[in-house]
């Protein structure tokens, strides 16, 4: 068989089992499966591939079929242009959370210490880490397995970027609920928090609903749940001038900036994402707190 005979089996398998991304995902695992590039269906469709490939990608489009996230079945995805390691522990990091890290640049001071509340797979931190000079940082979960899965993508990191090597030595994980088992001050703390109102849960994607972890997505009745505990808890844990910014949903910019200025924290913003939706709420802690 063909590479591009098993790329067109793909495409069909994946749309009778209605994956809307159908030729891009058979493309993706076809180049996942047999370590090739973007151009290989065009320059060589008629490369002749093995058994061996030919099993791995039926397997993978299986899982494909039951509408398993790409990301999950290639264990990997891109996050600020650095790799990271995904699996089902963890929520698969999206675009709209870049707008979070890039707004924390905005602020970010040579050598602070940033805090990463339901840090997930450490995309927010170590990609901030990555970004910046001489700043440390401790990231916290609820989930083992999410911690886990972070502290490979420190090591990946530190393995693939020279700059990176000490990385392990500038974070620290740790298992926590929230602000329960931190100590300590930081001059910046990130939380992309689950914000998703329940009842919504349960009409997202197969993709998102049945395979990303429900304590990662579920933000309760209203969706403002872990915000309410959160926002409060989180400034005594502030230097004074220290920030706090969290992701939201596109309609909740309004409720969790009176929840920040409720708390105590001045200069509250919200900041839209590259779609022009709410997507961050930053505010900052008095220096005279």
């Amino acid at each position: 068989m063909t590479y591009r005979e098993l790329y067109e089996q793909g495409v069909l398998a994946l749309g009778k089992a209605g994956v809307e991304e159908d030729k891009l995902d058979a493309r993706l695992l076809l180049e996942y499966v047999c370590k090739t590039d973007r151009t290989t269906l065009l320059a060589h469709p008629q490369r002749p591939v093995t058994s061996k490939e030919t099993e791995e990608y039926e397997e993978a489009l299986q899982q494909r079929m039951r509408h398993v996230p790409l990301q999950y079945i290639m264990g990997s995805t891109e996050f600020m242009g650095l790799p990271f390691h995904v699996n089902p522990n963890v929520l698969i990091p999206r675009q709209d959370t870049e707008t979070l890290v890039e707004e924390a640049m905005r602020f970010l001071m040579d050598g602070s210490r940033l805090l990463d509340i339901g840090c997930g797979s450490g995309c927010i931190l170590l990609s901030l880490l990555h970004y910046s000079n001489h700043c440390t940082g401790m990231a916290v979960d609820i989930s083992p397995g999410a911690l886990e899965c972070a502290r490979e993508n420190a090591q990946l990191l530190a393995d693939t970027y020279p700059q990176d090597a000490d990385l392990l030595q500038r974070v620290t994980f740790a298992e926590s609920d929230l602000l329960s088992g931190v100590d300590g001050t930081f001059d910046m703390i990130l939380s992309n928090p689950p914000y998703i109102a329940t009842d919504v849960v349960k009409t997202l994607m197969p993709e998102v609903k049945d395979h990303e972890p429900l304590s990662a997505l579920d933000g309760g009745t209203g969706g403002l749940d872990l915000y309410e505990k959160l926002i409060p808890d989180s400034i005594t844990h502030l230097t004074p001038g220290g920030s706090l910014l969290v992701e939201i949903g596109y309609d909740q910019g309004e409720a969790v900036k009176a929840l920040f200025e409720q708390s105590g924290y001045i200069r509250v913003e919200v900041v839209k994402d590259l779609a022009g939706n709410d997507r961050v709420v930053r505010g900052i802690k008095s220096q005279l707190r």
